[in-house]
């Protein structure tokens, strides 16, 4: 697969493969069919010795507002997980743990909106660049469940954790620094510019070099047993499914479509689509 319809990749430096999540009009969900295009283009980089380091960013000015919600997700996985209850979440983590063990680094660029499923996709890049005025959060929690990745623990500690899983309220770009979602924080004009001088800094190490740098790291979160910890949390989110609550949101996105499921969600709030700024 080379001539991808929902990404876009370019090499704006010696080394450096970019990969652009081209939904702009929808804010970048992750549908089935992106993902897949999005796995084939890091696996293809990940064997390529011309590239030595991806950064992935999302078109229109923002990264991911979440996995798409009017897609079937069973349907056109880009990779086997197996079937049965908790699939979704199992299949996701699987795709973490895909990038994570991936032997060249992945380098998010996050700005406007990084959402839900987007949490998760730049917390499985290795380093993590954001605008100061980007938002980042987790607003599923308000209504179905916490994440199918439950990396929050592990990324930004107890306290924050707790906090943004039990009230689904973003954080700015830079609270993701001051917290340990994010490397650091540039303003928005500025981010593209950082994270290419970033990228072209990590591919001046020789990628067997690299490969090991990167599992010297993981190693040790492995060994504290963060993999083993993600991959358990996959059954308290299906779990989370089957309440009341959850039904219920997913009936209203049945009956009365997403966006008024969301703005339902979200207006006592004042945030995300219901913004009152």
């Amino acid at each position: 697969m080379s001539d991808y319809e929902w990404i876009v990749v370019d090499r704006p430096l010696a080394g450096v493969q970019r990969i652009t999540l081209n939904r702009p009009e929808k804010r970048n969900p992750l549908s089935n069919h992106l993902r897949s295009e999005l796995f084939d283009a890091l696996q293809r980089a990940d064997i390529d010795a011309d590239l030595r380091v991806t950064i992935l960013r999302g078109a229109g000015g923002h990264f991911s507002a979440g996995y798409d919600l009017k897609q079937d997700a069973s349907r056109d996985q880009p990779f086997h997980t197996a079937g049965g209850l908790g699939n979704w979440p199992r299949h996701v983590v699987d795709g973490f743990l895909q990038m994570w063990d991936l032997a060249k680094p992945v380098i998010a660029q996050v700005e406007g909106y990084c959402l839900a499923g987007g949490t998760e996709l730049a917390t499985a890049c290795d380093l993590v660049y954001v605008a100061e005025d980007a938002k980042i959060g987790y607003p599923v929690v308000r209504s179905i469940s916490p994440p199918d990745n439950q990396f929050y623990p592990w990324i930004v500690g107890l306290r924050r954790a707790m906090e943004m899983m039990l009230t689904g309220d973003s954080i700015s770009g830079i609270e993701a620094v001051e917290c340990g979602f994010a490397n650091r924080a540039f303003p928005a004009q500025r981010l593209e510019a950082e994270v290419l001088r970033v990228a072209e800094k990590v591919a001046r190490v020789p990628p067997d070099i690299q490969q090991i740098n990167k599992r010297a790291v993981h190693r040790q979160m492995e060994l504290m047993g963060m993999r083993a910890a993600i991959r358990s949390g996959t059954e308290i989110q299906a779990l989370s499914m089957l309440t009341a609550s959850a039904r219920s949101h997913l009936k209203d996105i049945a009956e009365g479509g997403l966006t008024q499921a969301l703005s339902k969600r979200d207006k006592d709030y004042g945030d995300y689509r219901e913004s009152r700024e």
